[in-house]
């Protein structure tokens, strides 16, 4: 796709509604390593969200806990035209170590949904990894983490609520 179908999306289509998301963010993320449990961390979060290369991407730099539950991280969030797909690359100081998770997944109507995978550390079968993002409001923000077992269940992993603090235009 050319620059003319950039424009218009960044107009009007998916690229205006990832800049949307672009501000300063605060609010809670939670961790559970069990479906059916509690959450293992709950801890508080705060974000920045900004476009990035003239609205081509989405830059999600973060800081979360205190303590020995801190942790920060950086996603890089975008549409691909010419694949008409979502992608992703995350890196957090406790979820990924030392991988950078790829994701990618066809884009549809229903928001941005990107699916990765992981090893698990032993050479077993990968596991898989799905990330979503909702803004149920303008100034509210949901980014849920699956993860996705070789045999194909799904379970919240992590789920991170933000509230607008500030609109971040840059780009």
């Amino acid at each position: 796709m050319g620059k003319a179908e950039f424009e218009q999306s960044l107009a009007s289509g998916r690229h205006q509604v990832l800049a949307s998301m672009s501000g300063n963010w605060e609010g809670a993320t939670r961790v559970w390593f069990e479906p059916d449990q509690p959450p293992v961390m709950d801890v508080r979060q705060r974000g920045t969200l900004r476009s990035v290369l003239g609205g081509r991407f989405l830059l999600h730099e973060y800081r979360y806990g205190e303590g020995e539950q801190a942790g920060e991280g950086i996603a890089l969030y975008g549409l691909h035209l010419d694949e008409d797909a979502y992608e992703a690359a995350w890196v957090d100081s406790f979820h990924t170590g030392s991988a950078i998770m790829f994701s990618t997944a066809h884009a549809d109507d229903s928001g941005f949904k990107a699916l990765g995978s992981y090893g698990d550390g032993q050479g077993g079968p990968r596991w898989g990894w799905r990330t979503e993002i909702a803004q149920p409001a303008a100034d509210e923000l949901v980014i849920t983490m699956f993860n996705i077992t070789p045999d194909g269940a799904e379970a919240r992993a992590v789920e991170t609520r933000y509230g607008r603090v500030m609109r971040v235009t840059n780009g």
